[in-house]
């Protein structure tokens, strides 16, 4: 970790899916501007050797569709664009990020410098079970 990578990429690795299908909902754009859109997000540096095989997964799943536009003075570029499919995954995805990220953070938040257990039997009986786990 450092200022380029600021997370553990194994971290990165399990959210950059849900987090490129979100940048790709705002309109067509190309593999750099995506970069660009998660490192000021917060990401950190998404290498390219990490993120074209992602887009070339999401082609073949049918989530985005792809188009070469020409470049302006320069070399053409492959526009990404998120398709109906590709929206359905991002919203699915997106519900199952944000459950799974207040499950893990009920465990992780007590452990923070200055944090406290979150853990009720509320929160147990959210996720179909009644015992709180203490």
């Amino acid at each position: 970790m450092d200022e380029i990578q600021p997370w553990p990429s194994d971290w990165l690795r399990g959210v950059l899916e849900v987090c490129v299908l979100r940048v790709l909902a705002d309109g067509p754009t190309y593999g750099y501007a995506i970069t660009a859109a998660l490192a000021e997000g917060g990401l950190g540096t998404t290498k390219g050797g990490t993120l074209y095989p992602l887009l070339k997964r999401f082609e073949a799943a049918g989530w985005v569709s792809t188009e070469w536009r020409p470049g302006d003075g320069g070399p053409g570029r492959k526009y990404y664009d998120l398709t109906d499919a590709g929206r359905a995954v991002l919203h699915e995805r997106s519900a199952q990020w944000l459950a799974f990220s207040r499950a893990t953070s009920r465990f992780v938040a007590h452990a923070a410098p200055g944090g406290t257990r979150q853990h009720s039997t509320e929160d147990s009986t959210e996720h179909g079970t009644t015992e709180a786990r203490r």
